[in-house]
């Protein structure tokens, strides 16, 4: 089969940088058996084409980036003809793959990855926040041919917009990220993670005033926090405030190699988000063995209470409560680290990949009737 895939970004010409991780993975295996083309609408700034991960890269580039998507696949089309077009992540992307699918005939699948079916209006989040945004996001749900997301609370949010959908988790590459079975504390001093950029949906103040609230607790910890910088500094600021500066330290974006260590010194991966669809870190930090307590979305709310902790969002304070109740029972935390690398490990990029190319058969028949 030649399959079009249609993405917003993290596909970078260097395999490392500005990549997302499990996209590389999906896109790697479909190249197996598919002739795979990545329409990228944001990568780059300008128009360029690569090879990446067995795929050829299509970078649409700024202005008028959606016309030109489409254009670009039909070009593609008429040079050797695409069976299916499939979207990562709803919103423009998958407005442009099954608007390209219409013109050409094709059936077109659409995951749901992101904050498409929110309106988080105090943040400027989430693509049902404006009547153009609700629209756009009916056509393309209408429009699909097949429907998948991550989780069951995307699934649940799909469904009470009367959308079908199936669930397909976003799985880690166990050989890019190999295994690791859960460790036993070594130190008195806790190790926090948080590997996430600094931005708005994260809710990174939630996470820095629980923090505080374990300090207040007597609790020795250190938290490291991983992500990129979208906020100039914000959060940094608020840490001093709180009097975090002796146990939070912001490293930055990461790539996986180098936070493959940070993530196998941690005990705890804490995360404070008011929307997931995911997240992936939930599912790298169980094959890495270590356990999690976040916010009830996405993974968080699936797993709770049998493999992670899930707290409502915003409630800084059930976040430092549920931290502290796992780090003080280490049968309670080893066992949710055993359980939460099982789930991690039954739905990996494998997985995924079987999950996606047992369905293409049965809409690209559907097409050629």
């Amino acid at each position: 089969m030649k399959l079009a895939l249609v993405v917003p970004g993290g596909v970078d010409r260097t395999g490392e940088f500005r990549v997302i991780p499990v996209l590389l993975a999906l896109i790697e295996r479909l190249a197996r058996k598919h002739e795979v083309h990545v329409f990228a609408l944001h990568q780059e700034a300008a128009a360029d084409r690569w090879q990446l991960a067995g795929a050829t890269v299509h970078n649409i580039g700024h202005g008028w980036t959606r016309l030109r998507a489409i254009a670009t696949i039909r070009t593609e089309h008429r040079r050797a003809p695409f069976d299916l077009v499939h979207a990562i992540f709803s919103g423009s992307c998958s407005l442009v793959a099954v608007a390209a699918a219409k013109l050409l005939r094709l059936p077109s699948l659409v995951h749901v990855a992101g904050g498409e079916l929110v309106a988080l209006h105090e943040i400027d989040y989430g693509g049902r926040r404006k009547w153009k945004g609700r629209l756009r996001e009916a056509v393309v749900l209408r429009g699909a041919d097949v429907i998948t997301a991550a989780s069951a609370p995307i699934i649940d949010s799909l469904q009470a917009l009367g959308v079908e959908a199936q669930r397909v988790p976003l799985g880690v590459d166990l050989r890019a990220w190999p295994p690791l079975a859960p460790r036993e504390r070594s130190a008195k001093q806790a190790r926090l993670l948080h590997v996430a950029s600094l931005n708005r949906v994260k809710d990174q103040p939630t996470l820095l005033r629980a923090l505080a609230a374990l300090v207040d607790m007597g609790l020795d910890f250190e938290m490291d926090i991983v992500g990129e910088d979208t906020l100039q500094g914000e959060m940094q600021r608020l840490a001093r405030q709180l009097g975090l500066e002796h146990h939070v330290r912001f490293h930055g974006f990461k790539t996986q190699r180098e936070l493959r260590p940070i993530m196998e010194s941690a005990d705890l991966l804490v995360m404070s988000s008011l929307h997931e669809a995911g997240p992936l870190v939930l599912l790298e930090a169980a094959v890495a063995g270590v356990p999690a307590v976040g916010t009830a979305v996405g993974h968080f709310a699936e797993w709770s209470p049998s493999a992670a902790l899930a707290v409502p969002v915003r409630d800084w304070d059930a976040l430092a409560n549920a931290i502290h109740r796992m780090l003080a029972d280490e049968e309670l935390r080893l066992r949710l680290a055993r359980a939460a690398q099982r789930r991690a490990m039954l739905e990996d990029a494998d997985c995924t990949v079987q999950a996606f190319q047992a369905l293409y058969p049965q809409h690209t028949s559907l097409a050629a009737r």
